[in-house]
């Protein structure tokens, strides 16, 4: 009963009156935000965009067997696990912005449209910024699988609601919900949300802990959505000792000054697959949008001179790589 209390008070720590909130979390600064903005310079890839989009893209094969998962582009992947298809933070539309005219602008294309998507039986989304949950694509996700499961951290019902979603679920931090033969978890991250100027921190943000168990052996896909560093997020590896493939983010990381308290660099990529235990990861989070002020192709090459020998993989835009199970059952 201890540990119930215990677990629950650290549950809502992150809890306010006006919203949520995490200690280490990124704060707005008008005065830095403006900073960052003057001093802007985003360098192209040192051979071209147009040579960086062939070096990193290749044709999408949803033929192949087996759990496993591709890489659509950014944070979108499209994971298979028990027979179910799982879209990770969708997003095809051509700017991450509320306006399809101003905003940042799609660099390299998704490895496939919405209309060439198999059957769709999930879709989680980490947070409520425009790179991660896109409204455009959201709607026209749902105008092909009106039933579609939608799992999204607290706050966010409502506007999912608003665009049409049927089946929306909401967990906080810890919580965890099973259907269909797959447990999602939603896990603590460090960062922070808003769509506009007045909703800063009201929805929460999260990782996403996918889980199937057939007979004595589970399967976890763990998806990290945005975050930053922080030590806490070790207490994830304690919950979940057996992660078997992991989606970590890799960019939107420069200035560090600016960006450390926003996201991961490719450094801070490796130290968490490491304090996390993963056994693979697919680096993600990278490659289409100039959100920082990294070129696109530093990330990749960064984790190149990180990784070693780890099982930390960069995959090409419609690349994809199988979900192998290490464990018999969880420890």
């Amino acid at each position: 009963m201890a540990n119930q209390k215990q677990d629950l008070t650290v549950q809502k720590k992150h809890h306010t009156a006006k919203g949520f909130k995490h200690d280490a979390s990124f704060k707005i600064k008008i005065g830095e935000f403006l900073r960052w903005r003057f001093k802007r310079k985003v360098l192209p890839p040192k051979a071209g965009y147009h040579t960086f989009n062939q070096t990193w893209f290749e044709p999408i094969n949803l033929s192949l067997p087996d759990d496993r998962v591709w890489w659509i582009g950014h944070s979108t992947t499209l994971i298979r696990l028990n027979g179910k298809m799982i879209l990770t933070d969708p997003i095809f539309s051509k700017r991450a912005s509320p306006s399809q005219f101003i905003g940042p602008k799609r660099r390299t294309p998704p490895a496939l449209d919405i209309e060439q998507l198999p059957q769709i039986d999930f879709i989680v989304i980490s947070h409520n910024h425009y790179d991660h949950l896109d409204s455009q694509s959201i709607q026209q996700l749902l105008a092909r699988f009106p039933h579609v499961v939608i799992m999204v951290p607290l706050g966010l019902k409502r506007t999912l609601l608003k665009w049409g979603a049927k089946n929306t679920i909401e967990l906080d931090w810890w919580d965890c919900k099973t259907i269909d033969g797959l447990t999602f978890s939603a896990t603590p991250a460090v960062h922070w949300s808003n769509r506009g100027l007045f909703d800063v921190n009201k929805a929460l943000w999260c990782g996403w802990m996918i889980q199937s168990k057939i007979a004595n052996q589970t399967k976890t896909v763990y998806f990290m959505g945005d975050t930053s560093y922080c030590v806490e997020l070790k207490e994830i590896a304690r919950r979940f000792p057996s992660i078997d493939l992991a989606l970590i983010p890799i960019g939107a990381y420069a200035p560090r000054w600016y960006m450390k308290s926003q996201h991961i660099d490719p450094k801070q990529a490796v130290q968490l697959y490491d304090e996390l235990q993963c056994h693979s990861a697919i680096a993600i989070h990278w490659g289409a949008f100039e959100l920082a002020d990294e070129p696109l192709d530093e990330p990749c090459q960064l984790l190149n001179e990180y990784k070693a020998n780890r099982h930390f993989n960069l995959l090409k835009i419609g690349g994809t790589l199988a979900i192998n199970h290490i464990h018999s059952e969880l420890k």
